[in-house]
């Protein structure tokens, strides 16, 4: 699993992570099973054992919901209030997916998708903006699953500038993002204020492993899609 630290939900402060995130750890992702010398080829980022993102975010309590709409200010763009994420769908890699809520576990680590066999869903982090308020809304989800298959994130890497992600919200809503940019980090240069630091307007990040590593069973490196509210 990976340890990756970021702020709390909120408003326009919700995702302030100066200073405190950089002193948290920072740890790797490891892979759910071993490649034995009869599985064939060492695994690809999309067809290794399952991981996913686990992260350390500081605890600390949510600052309240904002109003149903907030209008655009002179360097605000407009956002929409708070309502929690249902399902998140990805037209253009053929994902569609149930959205886990992800809270703390006792010691502070984020929950993680759990994969019983039938590959898991991707989770929304309960503790960062619901999508479509303002910050970035982050979730999380495997790039691969049980049996050697493709993980709900296998194919983040596909998306190109301008694809469309929609999340659909319990107040019936949908928020629209489209993608402005995908990036790939090694775990030991993360850069935590730039993934989850304030933004002015509504942004998603999709968080998942990459750079499988056969020799140590690990993912050496995270891959984020970093995407903004478009309707």
């Amino acid at each position: 699993m990976t340890s990756r630290n970021f702020g709390h939900r909120g408003g326009p402060g919700a995702s302030a992570v100066a200073g405190v995130l950089l002193a948290l750890s920072l740890a790797g992702c490891a892979a759910g099973q071993a490649t034995t010398a009869d599985d064939g080829p060492a695994p690809s980022a999309s067809t290794s054992p399952p991981a996913s993102p686990a992260v350390t975010p500081p605890v600390a309590p949510p600052a309240p919901p904002a109003a149903a709409e907030v209008p655009a200010g002179p360097q605000q763009p407009a956002v929409l209030g708070a309502s929690a994420p249902v399902t998140l769908s990805i037209a253009s890699i053929g994902v569609r997916t149930d959205l886990l809520h992800l809270g703390l576990e006792d010691n502070g680590s984020l929950q993680v998708p759990q994969d019983n066999g039938n590959g898991a869903p991707a989770g929304w982090y309960s503790g960062s903006p619901t999508p479509g308020e303002r910050g970035p809304s982050v979730m999380l989800g495997h790039v691969n699953a049980l049996g050697g298959h493709k993980g709900v994130f296998a194919d983040l890497r596909k998306l190109a500038p301008g694809a469309e992600i929609s999340v659909s919200r319990t107040d019936g809503s949908i928020a629209v993002f489209s993608v402005d940019h995908g990036a790939l980090y090694p775990k030991n240069e993360f850069p935590t204020l730039e993934v989850y630091g304030n933004t002015p307007g509504a942004e998603l990040r999709l968080i998942t492993c990459d750079g499988y590593d056969p020799a140590t069973g690990l993912f050496d490196d995270n891959y984020v899609i970093y995407a903004k509210l478009k309707a």
